[in-house]
């Protein structure tokens, strides 16, 4: 009987302790949480675009070869992009965006700014202190209206173009 009740006295125990460290690391787990939900940082990325130069062969290659299957398409409207085509591709929970520029327009592609480039656009939890912090680090954004418009594109250290995104 004396070991019966030992046994049932260490389990108890073992079950506290479990139980305190369970609920302590929840709550460890919350405040990180409000922490990092409080810092503007990159919560993901969103897509990655490729400018399509040879579509024949870029179709080849991301549908047949990768197994990318077409989830959307659609024709731009906006100014300085009116006329491109977007194919959006998925694999798995991955989308890739070919973007293909009207002829009329392939001698107008421009710099920075206008998704007619390769750029990838990163997810984040809130675009104004990180552009700021671009800005104040001496990177020119492609967007002054970054907080309204909730995106911007800037060039990295490498050339990369690199696009930030909160919607």
């Amino acid at each position: 009987m004396t070991k019966l009740i030992r046994k049932i006295c260490l389990l108890t125990a073992c079950l506290i302790t479990t139980i305190h460290s369970v609920n302590a690391q929840e709550i460890d787990s919350q405040t990180d949480t409000k922490k990092n939900n409080s810092e503007a940082r990159v919560t993901g990325l969103r897509y990655n675009c490729v400018h399509v130069l040879q579509l024949e062969k870029t179709l080849k290659l991301y549908q047949e070869i990768l197994g990318f299957k077409m989830s959307d398409a659609e024709i731009l409207k906006s100014p300085g992009v009116e006329g491109m085509l977007v194919l959006k591709l998925k694999a798995n929970d991955f989308e890739i965006a070919l973007s293909v520029t009207p002829p009329q327009y392939m001698s107008a592609l421009a710099p920075i700014g206008n998704t007619n480039h390769n750029h990838f656009m990163l997810k984040v939890n809130n675009i104004g202190p990180i552009g700021d912090k671009l800005k104040k680090e001496g990177y020119a954004l492609e967007n002054d209206n970054y907080v309204r418009d909730k995106y911007t594109f800037f060039t990295g250290p490498n050339g990369e173009i690199i696009g930030l995104s909160s919607w």
